[in-house]
C-alpha cells in the first residue's frame, strides 16, 4: 500500500537528514583543529519502481539516502606563530609523516624535534624529508628529518676564492721573501683554519713580474709554522695571475702548495686559491680578478674551513629548508621538507588525528620539494588553521533542521491517513 510506503520514505528522510547533521556536527565540531578539511553531505534518490516500464515521467521514488561525504580541500588560512617548528603549505600538497599504518599524509604542520633530535608531530610520528649530505648539499633522499645533536668536526681549509684588482701600472719587482713588503707591490691578510680548526693569518703578497704577469706568494709567520723562527715568514704556496691586454684575468698557474702549521696540525695540507673564473675556464671576466688602472684592493675573500663548534639554533625558511646555526658562525642546511601531491585530494582516505592515507581513487603520492611540479610553498613559523566556515555551517544547521522537522510531517500525515482507514471498520 503506498501509505506505508510513505512511512519508509519519510523513514528514509529523517535518516538521511540525521546524517546530514552529523557531518554538519563534525565541520563544527573542528572548526579549531588545525589543517582540517571540512567535508560536504551528497544526497542520492531512491528508486522503487516504475508504473509503466517505459516512460521516466511514471517512476515512482522511494526516498532518499546519503550517497557521498566529500571532503572539501579548499586552503585554510595561514596564521603566523612563534614557534620555528610550526610549518604550513600555501598551495597544494601534503606533509610526508611515517605512521603505524604505513606512510600518513596532513596539512597540519605544528611539529617539534624529540629528544633525538628527529622532527615529529604532536603523536611522535616522524617527519619526512630530503636530507642533506656532507657538504650541506640537499638530495633526493627520503627519510626522517634530524639535527644531530653534539659537536660538528673542525674542516681544514682547501679551498680559497679572492676577487681583488691588481693596479696595472705597478712597476715590476722581483720578490724577497726577506724583505716581503719592500719587494711586493701589494699585500693583504686572510684567515685559514689548520687540519684541528685552529685559525691561522696567512698574508699574501703580490708583485708584478712583467706586463700581464703577477705572482702571489702565501705566507706565515714562524710561530704558525711547524719549525718555524719567530720573527720570520715562511712561504707556503705560490703562483702566478696571466691578465690580457684589457686587464681580464687569462690564467691562473698554481707554483706550489703545501702549508705545514705548527702545534700538531697534519702537514702538507694543500690549499688551492681562487681568483675567479677565468678566460681559460670559459670566463668572460665578470666574475674574476681584473688588472686595471686604479688602485690594488681586495674586493672579499672567502674560504671553506671553519674550527669545531656546537649548535646554537635551527631555523626553516620559507623553501622549507631546515638550517643549524653553530656557535662558530657556520650555517648549515640539514633538510628539506617533502610535500606529497595527489591527482585526486578529495580521495584520500581519513585516518583520524589529521592524517590521512592514499587510496586507489586518490592514486599515488607523488613527493618532491616545496614549490616544485605545482606543490605548494612551505611557510616557516604559521600553521593553516581549519577551513571550516561557521556561517555556513549554521546555515547548513537551520536546513538540516528544517528538512528534519518536513520528514517527520512525512510522517505524522501518514499515520493520520492510516487511521482514517482503519476507522473505516467503525
Amino acid at each position: 500500500m503506498s501509505i506505508l510506503r510513505s512511512f519508509n520514505i519519510g523513514v528514509s528522510g529523517l535518516r538521511a537528514a540525521g546524517s546530514g547533521m552529523g557531518v554538519v556536527g563534525d565541520n563544527i565540531a573542528n572548526s579549531g583543529t588545525n589543517g582540517f578539511k571540512a567535508s560536504r553531505a551528497e544526497f542520492q534518490d531512491v528508486l522503487a519502481s516504475s508504473l509503466s516500464g517505459v516512460s521516466g515521467a511514471d517512476q515512482m521514488g522511494a526516498g532518499v539516502r546519503l550517497g557521498h561525504i566529500k571532503t572539501i580541500m579548499t586552503q585554510g588560512d595561514l596564521t603566523r606563530t612563534d614557534n620555528i617548528t610550526d610549518l604550513a603549505i600555501n598551495g597544494g600538497g601534503f606533509f610526508t609523516v611515517e605512521t603505524a599504518f604505513g606512510r600518513g599524509f596532513t596539512r597540519d604542520g605544528s611539529f617539534h624535534f624529540d629528544k633525538n633530535g628527529v622532527l615529529v608531530n604532536g603523536d611522535g610520528n616522524n617527519i619526512l624529508g630530503f636530507a642533506a649530505n656532507d657538504k650541506g648539499e640537499i638530495v633526493n633522499k627520503l627519510s626522517p628529518i634530524q639535527v644531530k645533536p653534539g659537536t660538528i668536526p673542525a674542516k681544514s681549509t682547501s679551498d680559497v676564492e679572492i676577487d681583488m684588482n691588481l693596479d696595472v701600472r705597478a712597476v715590476v719587482k722581483q720578490f724577497d721573501i726577506n724583505d716581503a713588503e719592500n719587494t711586493s707591490n701589494y699585500s693583504t691578510s686572510l684567515t685559514v683554519h689548520d687540519s684541528v680548526g685552529t685559525p691561522r693569518l696567512i698574508t699574501m703578497y703580490y708583485n708584478k713580474v712583467e706586463n700581464g704577469t703577477w705572482e702571489y706568494h702565501a705566507t706565515v709567520e714562524g710561530k704558525d709554522a711547524e719549525g718555524g723562527e719567530v720573527g720570520k715568514i715562511y712561504e707556503m704556496a705560490s703562483g702566478k695571475l696571466k691578465f690580457n691586454k684589457d686587464g681580464i684575468l687569462e690564467e691562473e698557474v698554481e707554483d706550489s702548495s703545501s702549508f705545514n702549521f705548527a702545534d700538531g696540525a697534519q702537514p702538507d695540507q694543500k690549499i688551492k686559491f681562487s681568483f675567479g673564473e677565468t678566460l681559460k675556464e670559459g670566463g668572460d671576466g665578470s666574475k674574476a680578478s681584473t688588472s686595471f688602472g686604479s688602485a690594488s684592493t681586495t674586493a672579499r675573500h672567502t674560504q671553506d674551513g671553519y674550527a669545531a663548534a656546537t649548535l646554537s639554533s635551527l631555523s626553516f625558511n620559507d623553501d622549507g629548508i631546515l638550517t643549524a646555526i653553530y656557535d662558530n658562525g657556520e650555517a648549515m642546511d640539514v633538510a628539506q621538507i617533502a610535500v606529497a601531491k595527489f591527482e585526486n585530494n578529495e580521495g584520500l582516505f581519513k585516518m583520524g588525528k589529521n592524517m590521512f592515507k592514499e587510496s586507489k581513487t586518490s592514486g599515488q603520492a607523488a613527493v618532491g620539494k616545496p614549490g616544485e611540479g605545482g606543490r605548494g610553498e612551505v611557510l616557516s613559523q604559521s600553521i593553516e588553521v581549519s577551513n571550516v566556515d561557521l556561517a555556513n555551517e549554521f546555515v547548513n544547521l537551520m536546513t538540516g533542521q528544517r528538512n528534519f522537522a518536513a520528514n517527520a510531517k512525512t510522517l505524522t500525515t501518514a499515520d493520520q491517513m492510516l487511521q482514517e482507514v482503519l476507522n473505516i471498520k467503525r
